[in-house]
């Protein structure tokens, strides 16, 4: 099977939602939050699709992404309304693969995707808040858990859950 990503479009939109539903039960976001986030920064907005030949390409997965300040990621099902003028990190703020798509290839071409916008936005920092004991994979990806926290980042962080971590990445990690 064939997998690939592509930009995501607003027709998408009920389908990130299943998605979200199965792969981030606990960790609800409303629509009109991925709907923002593709306002506010399409390319960094994605779709997963298992593409077979003849059959229609099949969503697996999504991914979004938009500039932020690093060590401020937004709470959880939170609006932005604007993207921070003064951002200096690209904010991983969501990936969903659904289980029949994981070990195709998708992660690494999704660092592959993320580490051009940073490139293309001008940015030397990726950060995200790794939940579901994600933390190993990140880590392997280039990430490193933030060692000093602002307090307002450890308040953010009980909002996901006990094991949620922030992590970050720098440009010269992300060369790989």
């Amino acid at each position: 099977m064939k997998h690939q990503w592509r930009p995501m479009v607003a027709a998408d939109l009920p389908k990130v939602m299943a998605m979200a539903a199965v792969v981030h039960a606990g960790y609800f976001e409303e629509e009109q939050v991925f709907a923002e986030r593709l306002a506010l920064f399409a390319a960094g907005c994605w779709i997963a699709e298992r593409t077979d030949g003849a059959l229609p390409p099949q969503p697996v997965g999504y991914a979004v992404m938009h500039p932020a300040r690093l060590g401020y990621p937004p709470s959880l099902n939170s609006l932005l309304h604007t993207l921070d003028d003064h951002a200096d990190c690209l904010y991983l703020h969501d990936v969903a693969l659904l289980a029949d798509a994981r070990g195709a290839g998708l992660g690494h071409a999704l660092l592959a995707i993320l580490r051009e916008q940073m490139r293309h936005s001008g940015l030397t920092q990726a950060a995200l808040v790794a939940v579901h004991s994600s933390r190993p994979y990140w880590e392997a990806a280039g990430f490193a858990v933030l060692q000093q926290m602002p307090a307002a980042l450890s308040e953010k962080l009980a909002s996901y859950d006990r094991q949620a971590v922030y992590m970050v990445m720098t440009s010269a990690d992300a060369i790989g």
